[in-house]
């Protein structure tokens, strides 16, 4: 089943050799691999560039964890860049999984040395156009945008939209719609049949990859259950407004635990990070300005929050409300509420 992936595929064309890094970003799972290794390539071969010329790593592979070292990384690259006549494409998968290191060629413990370097280095070789997938925007932060010193484009993937996962859809449009509303537009769920199959392949997403990539890159040791039940609490009231200070309120009057609003503000920026959620401000039209406090909060893909709250409170306003506010962010417009 392959989805042609429009939308980015146009974006990865017209940025091509523009002598950029291409920083594709996305939620785990939600196809930035195969737009980068199997559309992209594909276009790529198809317009005359060889295969030698095209340089694969996945450093989310246990094969590749030798490669997470930035400088084994950066000798991996360089030494398949063999001849400076042709150009070379050149796509990490996964970049944070790249640990920082102290650079070992000085005697300076507070020397670093990380992805950052290794992208900077590669950019400066002219035959030589590069390209990143992260599933962490902290990647993105202030501080790595001014390193690049705008020499990156962002490119930012989502789940199948409606229109893209009608078009591989088997079945008509009123049952795609059903499905679509329930089990949202993570590719590989196309694949799969019974209800059992996506229900368990959602739910493992959830306890296997995000959850556990949020403790691990955040080392949260005993609140593992606080991150799950914030998740199902952010998830039964989509379409509220809500911020720390409430759900602090939810926990100690419904789960009876006492949490801190701003240790439930972290957790949230946590999840944003991951692009699990998004965050949309609330705006006075007639003050013309942002009110900090409530928002809303939308899952970047309704099937992940039903497989969350066990396909329960299926109200199908509140999903249409979440699908049409993540539609809007594809097209990348600003939402507000």
């Amino acid at each position: 089943m392959e989805f042609a992936r429009t939308q980015y595929m146009e974006k990865l064309i017209n940025k091509k050799d523009n002598g950029r890094v291409k920083i594709v970003t996305g939620i785990r799972r939600c196809g930035k691999s195969y737009l980068l290794f199997e559309l992209y390539t594909k276009y790529l071969l198809e317009n005359g560039i060889s295969a030698g010329q095209i340089i694969h790593i996945a450093l989310d592979e246990f094969s590749n964890a030798k490669y997470r070292n930035p400088v084994e990384l950066d000798k991996y690259v360089r030494e398949r860049i063999t001849d400076k006549t042709k150009q070379f494409y050149v796509m990490i998968d996964e970049i944070q999984f790249v640990t920082e290191i102290q650079n070992p060629y000085v005697d300076d413990k507070n020397a670093k040395l990380g992805f950052i370097d290794v992208i900077i280095g590669l950019m400066k070789i002219k035959n030589v156009d590069v390209y990143v997938t992260g599933s962490n925007s902290k990647m993105l932060s202030t501080d790595i945008l001014t390193q690049f010193r705008d020499r990156g484009d962002d490119i930012r993937v989502y789940p199948l939209s409606f229109a893209e996962f009608i078009e591989a859809y088997e079945g008509n449009e009123r049952s795609a719609w059903l499905d679509y509303y329930t089990y949202g537009g993570m590719p590989y769920v196309l694949k799969l049949q019974s209800h059992e199959e996506k229900s368990q392949y959602l739910r493992d997403l959830f306890q296997r990859t995000y959850l556990k990539d949020v403790l691990e890159r955040h080392n949260i040791q005993n609140d593992a259950m606080i991150l799950d039940n914030l998740l199902d609490i952010i998830a039964s009231s989509i379409g509220s407004l809500t911020n720390p200070t409430k759900l602090a309120n939810t926990f100690l009057s419904e789960k009876k635990i006492r949490i801190n609003s701003t240790t439930l503000a972290n957790y949230l920026g946590y999840f944003e990070e991951a692009f699990l959620i998004s965050k949309a401000k609330r705006y006075n039209v007639k003050g013309r300005k942002y009110i900090q406090s409530p928002v809303k909060y939308y899952y970047t893909d309704v099937g992940l929050r039903n497989a969350k709250l066990g396909f329960r409170q299926q109200e199908e306003t509140h999903i249409m409300e979440n699908v049409l506010y993540c539609d809007l962010i594809r097209r990348g417009y600003d939402v507000d509420v």
